[in-house]
C-alpha cells in the first residue's frame, strides 16, 4: 500500500508545476502588451496585430489586463489558504510546503506592483503621443513616471527626444540600464516656447539656420540642446582648410563660414576692430599679427614705471614642470591663440568657448586647432584626473557669482590630474571684491607656484589684475 505521504508530495509538485506554467503564459502576455507599447512609431510595421488592437481601445484593452491580475491574485489567494490548511507531518514536505508558500508571496507582491503600475499607466495612457509608455527611472526611488515631462511640450521632436527608448533585445546593459534616457535643461521648460520654435523642424531635412536662436538657449541653461536629426547647413562654397604648417597665424577662407548672424563679412573686418567691442571682451583677439603673436612670449607692462604686470610667459610656466604638460584645457574667450602657441612647445590644448558676436569657433577649426563648444553653465565633458594644465584669461571676472565661480573651479579641479596646473591668467574685478575672490581659489588649498595682484592703471585702483600658476596637489585619500 502507497504511502499517503506520496499522493501529497505528487499533489504539491503538480500544483508548481502548473503554477509555473500559468507564469510563464502570464509572463508572455505581458511581454506582448509591453512590446507593443514601447515599440518605436518608426517600427509599427512589423507588429501591425499588436497595434491595430491597442488603437481600437486602449482602456479597453487595459481593463482586460486588470481583470486578468485580478484573477491571477484570486488563485494565489486560494492556493495559498489551501496550502495551509493541510497538515503535513513529515519534515521534508513541510519544508517544501513553507518554500512554496513563500514563493507565493512574492509572486502575490509582484503581481500587486503590476497592478498598481497598470492603473497608473491607465489614468494617463490618453494624454501620451501613440507608442509610448510612463515608466519610472531605473535608479528613481519614488514611482513617478519618467515619461511625465512628455506632455510638457506640443512639439513631436521634442516629445520623441525625452521618451525613453528601451533596449530592442529586452536585456540591462553592463552599467543595469535596460533603456536609453534623454538629457534636457530643466531651464528649457521655462522657455518652452523658443525651444518648440527651435525643434519645429524636418527630419532627414537642413536644419534652419538659427544657430543663434540655440546659443541663446544654450546661455540661459538649456543644454545639452535637443535637435538631432537634421543637416547642419554649411557655407556655399566651403574651401579646403590652409596646411597645418601655414594655418596658426593666417587668416582663413572667408567664403569657409557662415557670416548671416554676423555684423562683419570677413576675418579682415573683425581685424580692424570695425564693430567696437561687439564680441564681447576680445575685441583684438582676431587681430592675429599685432595682437595675438607676441602674446604670451612677450610681457606687456601695465604700468612700465613700476615693472608692473599681470603676464607670464609659456616657457617660463612649463619650466615649472618640465616635460610633464602635454594636454590640456583653454577656457577663455579667444580665436585659440594660447592652443596655437602651446603646439609649438608640443602641448595639445582644447579650447572652450561660444561666438559671442563673432566665429570663433569656426576660426579656431580653420587655424588647426580643436574648438569645445560649450557654455559655463554645462559640466566639462573630461573625466577626472585626466589633464595636465587649465588655462583662463579675461574669463572669469568679477561678474561671477560666487556659488557660480565654486562649481567651475571644482570641476576644473576634478579633471586636473593631481600635479597637474590651473593657470589664471589676467582675472581682474573690483579692489572691495579682491579678498572674496581671492579666497575662493585659496580654497582649493594648491601649491602657489606664482601670485601677482596687479593694479589697473586706467580704473584709478578701483580694480585690480590677479594672476597665478597653482598646483593641484596628490591628495591620496
Amino acid at each position: 500500500m502507497r504511502s499517503p505521504h506520496l499522493f501529497l508530495r505528487v499533489g504539491v509538485k503538480r500544483g508548481v508545476y502548473g503554477f509555473t506554467l500559468f507564469l510563464a503564459v502570464l509572463a508572455l502576455l505581458l511581454s506582448v502588451v509591453t512590446f507593443s507599447r514601447f515599440y518605436s512609431q518608426s517600427s509599427r510595421l512589423s507588429i501591425k496585430a499588436f497595434a491595430s488592437y491597442l488603437s481600437a481601445d486602449p482602456r479597453q484593452a487595459e481593463g482586460g489586463i486588470n481583470d486578468t491580475v485580478d484573477e491571477i491574485i484570486e488563485k494565489i489567494v486560494k492556493e495559498m489558504a489551501h496550502l495551509r490548511e493541510t497538515t503535513p507531518d513529515h519534515s521534508e514536505l513541510m519544508r517544501e510546503r513553507l518554500r512554496y508558500i513563500d514563493f507565493l508571496t512574492d509572486i502575490l507582491g509582484l503581481m500587486g506592483s503590476v497592478k498598481e503600475q497598470l492603473q497608473h499607466i491607465g489614468s494617463s495612457a490618453h494624454l501620451r503621443p501613440s507608442g509610448t509608455v510612463a515608466v519610472a527611472h531605473p535608479l528613481s526611488r519614488s514611482n513617478q513616471p519618467y515619461d511625465e515631462l512628455v506632455e510638457f511640450f506640443l512639439v513631436e521632436e521634442i516629445r520623441k527626444y525625452v521618451t525613453s527608448k528601451p533596449n530592442r533585445l529586452g536585456k540591462q546593459n553592463f552599467m543595469g540600464a535596460n533603456g536609453t534616457f534623454a538629457s534636457i535643461g530643466h531651464a528649457c521648460f521655462s522657455m518652452k516656447e523658443e525651444l518648440e520654435e527651435y525643434m519645429d523642424y524636418d527630419v532627414g531635412d537642413f536644419c534652419e539656420d538659427d544657430w543663434k536662436q540655440a546659443q541663446r538657449l544654450m546661455v540661459h541653461g538649456c543644454d545639452p540642446l535637443p535637435r538631432r536629426r537634421c543637416f547642419a547647413r554649411a557655407p556655399k562654397l566651403y574651401t579646403k582648410p590652409l596646411p597645418i604648417n601655414e594655418s596658426t597665424w593666417r587668416y582663413p577662407d572667408d567664403r569657409n563660414v557662415r557670416w548671416s548672424h554676423y555684423r562683419c563679412k570677413s576675418f579682415a573686418c573683425l581685424a580692424r576692430n570695425s564693430t567696437g567691442k561687439g564680441f564681447f571682451k576680445c575685441a583684438d583677439c582676431f587681430n592675429l599679427t599685432h595682437h595675438e603673436m607676441p602674446r604670451w612670449t612677450k610681457v606687456a607692462y601695465i604700468d612700465p614705471s613700476s615693472n608692473s604686470t599681470p603676464d607670464f610667459l609659456v616657457r617660463e610656466v612649463l619650466q615649472i614642470k618640465p616635460g610633464e604638460i602635454r594636454i590640456g584645457l583653454d577656457f577663455s574667450v579667444g580665436t585659440g591663440s594660447f592652443a596655437a602657441r602651446m603646439r609649438e612647445f608640443n602641448v595639445t590644448i582644447v579650447t572652450a568657448t561660444i561666438n559671442l558676436g563673432a566665429p570663433f569657433s569656426e576660426m579656431i577649426a580653420l587655424r588647426g586647432l580643436i574648438p569645445l563648444y560649450l557654455t559655463i553653465n554645462q559640466r566639462l565633458p573630461f573625466f577626472d584626473n585626466t589633464l595636465d594644465i587649465i588655462h583662463t584669461t579675461r574669463f572669469l571676472d568679477g561678474w561671477m557669482d560666487f556659488i557660480l565661480l565654486d562649481f567651475v573651479l571644482y570641476d576644473w579641479d576634478r579633471v586636473l590630474r593631481p600635479g597637474g596646473l590651473l593657470w589664471i591668467d589676467s582675472f581682474f574685478c573690483q579692489t572691495k571684491d579682491l579678498d572674496d575672490y581671492l579666497e575662493a581659489f585659496k580654497l582649493l588649498r594648491y601649491k602657489t607656484h606664482r601670485w601677482v595682484v596687479v593694479p589697473k592703471v586706467d580704473k584709478d585702483g578701483q580694480e585690480v589684475f590677479f594672476s597665478a600658476v597653482l598646483e593641484k596637489p596628490p591628495r591620496p585619500f
